[in-house]
Order: structure tokens, then sequence, then C-alpha cells
């Protein structure tokens, strides 16, 4: 008996994606163009964080604003571009849906039209990016909101990660290639575990200073209706 080869590089093998269209771009191109644009907005957004702000900022707190300009521009544009064209991907060879079809390699769900992932990636792009953008201006504004969005947003992107990652889980990881050092630890792993730690890091300092804001408010409470009473 004959074992006919699937014609596409996604798992599970027996997968039957009739429409599907090969990457014209080797993987290098997609993950620099990717890399870069994320890098020349690293820079722009530590510049502007030093020139726009309405009081200095630290090292800390720049890197912070750094760090939701790249989730703006990830959930509003890569992922954005996921949710409305990601019945079109497996035959389209825009640069964006080739860069899916990479990321797919992973995790096939992107290329299946799975109800979780289409929901999950609409609420991360549509939500959390606009809202990435605005605690960006909150804190070069000094806006008051602006620890609470940061909690929020972070929050958010844990809980979204969190359900990503057991969904599959629970799948038996049978999307990707259990183990592959660039599919699976790179693509499925290391990149999605970034929305787990770094969120993780901005709940706390959000925590901190939402805390210390309570507290003071507390106090000076106190002191007024001591002098009430």
């Amino acid at each position: 008996m004959t074992t006919v080869s699937p014609m596409h590089p996604y798992w599970p093998r027996h997968l039957r994606l009739d429409n599907f269209v090969p990457n014209d771009r080797p993987t290098w191109h997609l993950l620099a163009g990717l890399f870069s644009a994320s890098g020349v907005l690293v820079v722009t957004t530590w510049l502007l964080s030093s020139r726009a702000a309405v009081i200095p900022l630290g090292t800390w707190r720049r890197l912070s604003l750094c760090w939701f300009a790249v989730c703006g521009f990830i959930h509003m544009v890569i992922e954005g571009w996921f949710t409305l064209y990601h019945k079109d991907l497996l035959g389209d060879q825009a640069f964006l849906s080739q860069l899916w079809k990479e990321y797919a390699k992973g995790d096939s769900r992107y290329l299946l039209d799975d109800t979780f992932i289409v929901c999950m990636e609409t609420v991360t792009a549509w939500t959390w990016g606009p809202l990435s953008l605005w605690v960006v201006i909150a804190f070069l504004r000094q806006q008051p909101i602006r620890f609470v969005l940061q909690l929020v947003i972070s929050v958010g992107q844990i809980y979204g990660d969190a359900l990503y990652f057991l969904s599959e889980h629970r799948e038996g990881f049978q999307h990707g290639e259990l183990g592959h050092p660039l599919y699976f630890w790179f693509y499925f792993v290391f990149l999605n575990a970034l929305w787990l730690v770094l969120p993780g890091v901005l709940v706390l300092d959000s925590v901190k200073h939402l805390t210390y804001a309570q507290s003071t408010l507390d106090a000076k409470t106190a002191k007024i209706q001591s002098k009430l009473n």
C-alpha cells in the first residue's frame, strides 16, 4: 500500500488543505521583516519617550512603553490581519498571509478556521491593540488612568495566552511538530511565553503603584476625618 505524503508542511500530517499555496518568500525574509519593523518601533518609542513625556521617565518605564508600542503593532497589524483574512490565508501570498502560513507550521489551528483561535485573536487585535497604544500616550501625558490601563491590558494578555497554551495542551499538541527547535520551541513556546512573562511583571508593577495610591488616599481621608471629629 502506497502512502501519499501531504502537499503541505503542517500538522497533523493527515490534514487536507486543498487551497494551500506554498510561500514564495524564504523564512528568513519573513522573520527579518517582522523583527525589523518591531526594532524600528522600539527605537522610535524609546526616543519619543524621552522627548514627548511631560515629566522625565526612567529606563524601566521607557522600556515598558516600547513593549506596549510593539504590542499595539503586533495586535492591530499582524493579528488584525489574521482576524480579517483568516479564511483566505491558505491561498494568499500577501506578506502578512505568508507570515501566518509560516507561523502555522508551529500551530496549524491558524489555517483551520479554529473557533477559539479566531475569537481569541479578534479580542486581542481590537481590544488589547488599541488599549496598548493608549497606555503609551497615557504614560507620556501622565494620565491618571495609566496604571489601570496597564493592569487591564496585561491581565487580558495573560488570560488569552494561558487559554491558548492550555487549549493546545488538551488537544495533545497535535497542531505542530512537538519538540521542533524552530516551529515548536521558538514559534509556539518562546514567542507566546513573552506574553505571559512580561505582562506578569507589568501586573506586579501596576499593583504596586495602585496599592500605593490607594494607601495614600486612605491616609489622607483618615486625616481629614480625624480633623472633622
